[in-house]
């Protein structure tokens, strides 16, 4: 029995051994600069805006004409610094040639603005004003909606304090991280492109691919090179969007997840939400971006659709109220993480962190259902003859307390 008992204390010292290593952290110092880049592809209704806030002329004309792609790519840069500049701060991005976006971004640092009192009135509403209209929710993907739909929110009832059932669980929050890109309040010296002094924006052809330099007098040099593999997503397109409901797409490359969503209105000031999340939950209220771990547990839990989902149906409960619903659809691809220099092997050693790099990407689209972005030029909307003539009601036109609800729940969509 002896050597069972010498055998069972090597065996202890060896795990009290590995405890301790494991409970060895890592010293980390810096990192003195971040540097985040957000790379968007649009198409659709979405891509007309060919990069940029307004709409592109040169999309919106080959729409008409039923031609060009409708698709575009903008490209957020954010760098921050917890140096402080010698003297103006000065940076720029000297991007790969593939990016088609000139030979430099420079990147300006915002100009503090003074801060202003404004003294604000409340809008006083009308005596014995009533507020009219409902918003009707659903959510997931088949033929019919599933028991317990949808969640009826009457606009009266809600300002007289009157809660519908099953809106405390849809309002419930999925619990998802918020990003902290870096900003003139968190960064002792910041940047940005695009900015008041350029407004370049990226062709539908641009690309990641290759070598970039990021270089100021606030930072250290920030130099990387990035693969197919972490260039900007490919555009999504509906290849099946069937008034009938029924919407296919083809599958991105890279994407991690998708998120469907509806919104239209109906007659009698009724207002109709609708997401493909299998959850109740307001998959409305998901930020532009996602982290790696939130979109893993989004899809594992089923608020978004797997990487291997190209197709889902919007209910015919959701049609019968809005035929004429906007239809979004979003492809989160996840990240590109870099740190120089990578983090030494042996924990005890000092790991001082020159800079972090981060990009994330997304892909996303938007269009009537049942229309072919392609036939836009001939007016009538395909999969829908009994459409033809008929002039679109806006999905958008939610009663004043009903978009004040539609802001609480997220109120950016994710296709727009």
């Amino acid at each position: 029995m002896q050597w069972v008992r010498a055998t069972a204390l090597v065996a202890g010292a060896a795990v009290m051994a590995g405890g301790a290593d494991a409970q060895t952290k890592q010293q980390v110092t810096g990192p003195v600069a971040t540097y985040w880049m957000s790379a968007k592809t649009t198409s659709g209704f979405g891509g007309m805006m060919g990069g940029g806030e307004r709409p592109s002329m040169a999309s919106m004309m080959g729409a008409a004409m039923g031609g060009g792609s409708n698709v575009s790519k903008t490209l957020s840069l954010q760098l921050g610094s917890s140096r402080k500049a010698p003297a103006a701060p000065t940076a720029e991005h000297v991007p790969p040639a593939a990016l088609r976006a000139g030979q430099s971004l420079p990147l300006l640092t915002p100009r503090a603005q003074p801060k202003q009192r404004v003294e604000e009135t409340p809008a006083a509403m009308p005596e014995n004003y009533k507020p009219k209209g409902r918003m009707l929710i659903f959510w997931g993907c088949g033929q019919h909606a599933k028991a317990g739909q949808p969640i009826v929110i009457d606009f009266a009832k809600m300002a007289a304090g009157q809660a519908p059932a099953g809106l405390e669980a849809l309002s419930r929050s999925l619990a998802v991280t918020a990003m902290q890109p870096p900003s003139p309040g968190r960064n002792a010296t910041y940047g940005e492109w695009p900015n008041e002094k350029t407004r370049t924006t990226v062709p539908a052809g641009g690309s990641l691919i290759g070598d970039h330099l990021i270089r100021g007098n606030y930072s250290p040099d920030i130099q990387f090179a990035l693969t197919p593999g972490q260039d900007f997503l490919g555009p999504l397109q509906l290849t099946s969007n069937a008034a009938s409901g029924q919407l296919s797409w083809n599958p991105v490359a890279n994407a991690r997840g998708y998120l469907a969503t509806a919104v239209g209105a109906g007659e009698d000031e009724t207002m109709v939400m609708w997401s493909s999340s299998e959850i109740q939950a307001s998959a409305f209220a998901l930020p532009e971006y996602l982290s790696n771990a939130d979109l893993a547990r989004l899809v594992a839990s089923k608020a978004l659709m797997g990487p291997a989902v190209t197709n889902c149906t919007i209910p015919q409960e959701v049609l019968r109220i809005a035929p004429q619903a906007m239809v979004q659809l979003a492809a989160y691809g996840g990240e590109t993480n870099i740190s120089y220099p990578p983090r030494p092997a042996d924990p005890k050693t000092l790991w001082n962190i020159d800079w972090t790099l981060k990009v994330r990407y997304k892909s996303q689209t938007a269009t009537m259902l049942g229309m072919d972005m392609a036939g836009m030029g001939g007016g009538e909307e395909a999969g829908s003859p009994e459409g033809r003539g008929q002039k679109p009601q806006s999905p958008l036109g939610a009663p004043g307390l009903g978009g004040a609800i539609l802001r609480g729940l997220g109120g950016r969509l994710p296709g727009l």
